[in-house]
């Protein structure tokens, strides 16, 4: 078969900082078979520049993911969820679409095992595949009236207490509408992406990811009433921090930022979405059912 990408981007393990942990760093080994499998189906190949940082030796382009977004058709991605998440916002403005491979377990976003990539790749690069579109959140922390930090986040944005404080107390707002002012550790908003990452440990439901929502899910609230709740998409969310101390709000967990009294965090949808491609007969449920366990230990 002939791929109907040209030009694949191969791209490693990242860090919050851009930056690959050296315990789990692609080796040359893994991506000079991976850059050598795609060149043999047709592809022109390169190499993400901090992953070739990295590479003790590489005969491929090192491109910024700038470059990568605008000269690319296809990224692939080598690595786990995290990896996933971090690339994936910054290509969702250029529409590059994204395969991963996972080097360990199964994640839900990175769903090829590296031990069957090729077989599996095969009739994916010559254009068999499901496509997966992904939303994203948009968030903003406005402080005074002004914008002190800007982030995209695919899984959730979680508004938390101090490491060595109290309670925090938080207003929250939907659309025009007021909430609650919530008494808590903390507060996640998440994707239908994130509703399998934080906000089920915390006790949220599983979404689909076609569903066009979120879900606002408390953690550790003081009033055992005070639930997760699914709201849609379409409208704004705004939580201000009314009381407590060292507050912070992070994005996917790889961004972090200050949050004062006063402050809101202000969480819209992206104009952005993130394209997934899958095996062709990818299923969502299959994925849940892999990674939750679910059916082990039945007769």
């Amino acid at each position: 078969m002939t791929s109907r990408f040209r030009h694949v981007a191969l791209i490693g393990k990242y860090q919050a900082s851009g930056r690959r942990a050296s315990s789990g760093a692609p080796d040359d080994d893994i991506m000079a078979e991976i850059g050598a499998f795609l060149e043999s189906q047709g592809c022109e190949v390169a190499v993400e520049r901090f992953t070739a940082d990295e590479l003790h030796s590489s005969r491929y382009a090192a491109l910024t993911v700038e470059e990568i977004g605008e000269r690319c058709d296809l990224g692939l991605v080598v690595g786990g969820d995290g990896t996933m998440l971090g690339i994936g916002r910054q290509l969702a403005p250029y529409g590059v679409p994204l395969i991963g491979i996972n080097r360990g377990r199964l994640g839900f976003i990175t769903d090829i095992p590296l031990d069957n990539y090729q077989a599996t790749l095969v009739p994916m690069l010559a254009g068999e595949y499901e496509e997966d579109h992904r939303s994203l959140l948009h968030a903003q922390v406005i402080r005074e009236g002004a914008c002190v930090f800007d982030a995209l986040a695919m899984n959730d944005v979680v508004v938390n207490r101090g490491a060595t404080s109290g309670m925090v107390e938080l207003r929250v707002s939907v659309g025009r509408h007021f909430v609650a002012n919530q008494r808590a550790d903390g507060l996640i908003i998440a994707s239908p992406t994130g509703s399998t990452a934080y906000s089920l440990s915390a006790g949220g439901p599983l979404m689909h990811p076609s569903i066009p929502g979120w879900v606002l899910v408390p953690i550790a609230p003081h009033t055992l009433s005070n639930r997760p709740i699914l709201l849609p998409d379409a409208d704004e969310i705004s939580i201000e921090l009314v009381a407590g101390r060292d507050a912070s709000a992070n994005f996917d967990m790889q961004s972090l930022a200050s949050v004062e009294i006063g402050d809101r965090v202000v969480v819209r949808r992206s104009d952005y979405r993130v394209r997934f491609l899958h095996p062709r007969g990818w299923s969502y449920f299959d994925t849940l059912r892999k990674k939750l366990h679910w059916n082990e230990g039945g007769s």
